[in-house]
C-alpha cells in the first residue's frame, strides 16, 4: 500500500471522530493564483516525472529558513522543491504561549478547510497549532500560518509566488483525494552534529523527541503516522 493509501485509511479508521472538510476552499484570488502558478510548475513536474495531483507532503526548517515539498511517487516520496522562507519570527524553539512572536515547531497536519483563499497575507494555510502535543504541554496561541506577503508575527511567510506555487500543490493533492498534508517543521536539520551543536538547552529532550521523527523518514523514506502518548510524539 502507498504512503497516501495508509493515510486515506487512517483517516476513515478516524472518521467517527474527526470530520474533515473535503470541500477545497477557493476565491477568485486563488483560482488566479492556481492559473499562474501551474504555468510555472508544469515543466518542473515534467522534468521531474511528476503529477500535479500527487499526494503531498511538507517539512519547514527554521535555521535554513527552507520549505521542502515532496511529492508521491512509484518510489515512495520524492523532493520536488525547496523553497526559500522569506521571514519567520523568534528564535529556535517551540511556541509555548500566545504572544511570544515564536513560530510552532513539531507534528502538523493540513485538512483543505485550514486553506484560507481570502487571506489577508494573499494565500495561507493554517498549520493546526495546537496540536495534541502542544495542548498537553499547555500551550496557547492560534491562527499560526504558512502565508505569502512576506512579513511574519509568528507564522512562516514565504513570497506571494511561493505561496501561490505551494498553494497550487496542495490543492491540487486534495482533490484528488488526499485527505491531509502533514507539515513537519523542525528548528534546523536534525542531522547528529546539528543536536550536539544545540544540545544541552533548555529544548534539548524536545529536539531529541523531534529528531525521532526527522529520522523515521530520512532513513525508511516514509512519512510516519504521528500519536501523542505519555507528552511525547511516537511514530508509527
Amino acid at each position: 500500500m502507498t504512503v497516501f493509501g495508509r493515510l486515506l485509511l487512517l483517516s476513515l479508521l478516524f472518521s467517527s471522530s474527526i470530520c474533515f472538510a473535503m470541500e477545497v476552499p477557493q476565491s477568485h484570488r486563488s483560482k488566479q493564483a492556481v492559473l499562474q502558478a501551474k504555468t510555472r510548475l508544469e515543466p518542473l513536474l515534467a522534468a521531474k516525472e511528476m503529477q500535479l495531483g500527487s499526494a503531498a507532503f511538507i517539512r519547514i526548517f527554521k535555521q535554513e529558513k527552507e520549505l521542502e515539498l515532496w511529492l508521491e511517487t512509484d518510489e515512495g516520496f520524492e523532493l520536488f522543491k525547496t523553497w526559500p522562507i522569506a521571514k519567520f519570527s523568534g528564535r529556535p524553539g517551540p511556541k509555548t504561549k500566545k504572544g511570544d512572536h515564536q513560530a510552532p515547531e513539531g507534528f502538523y497536519f493540513v485538512p483543505p478547510h485550514q486553506l484560507n483563499p481570502y487571506s489577508s497575507y494573499h494565500l495561507s494555510f493554517n498549520l493546526g497549532y495546537p496540536n495534541r502535543y502542544d495542548r498537553a504541554h499547555g500551550y496557547t496561541g492560534s491562527y499560526l500560518m504558512v502565508h505569502g506577503n512576506s512579513v511574519s508575527i509568528g507564522c512562516y511567510a514565504m513570497t506571494d509566488p511561493v505561496i501561490e506555487e505551494i498553494w497550487t500543490l496542495m490543492d491540487a493533492a486534495y482533490r484528488q483525494g488526499q485527505p491531509f498534508i502533514r507539515v513537519h517543521v523542525f528548528p534546523f536539520r536534525m542531522t547528529p552534529a546539528n543536536m550536539q551543536r544545540h544540545g544541552g538547552g533548555r529544548w534539548h529532550e524536545f529536539w531529541e523527541n523531534l529528531q525521532e521523527g526527522f529520522e523515521y523518514f530520512e532513513t525508511k523514506g516514509i512519512v510516519p503516522n504521528v500519536d501523542v502518548r505519555g507528552k511525547r510524539y511516537v511514530f508509527e
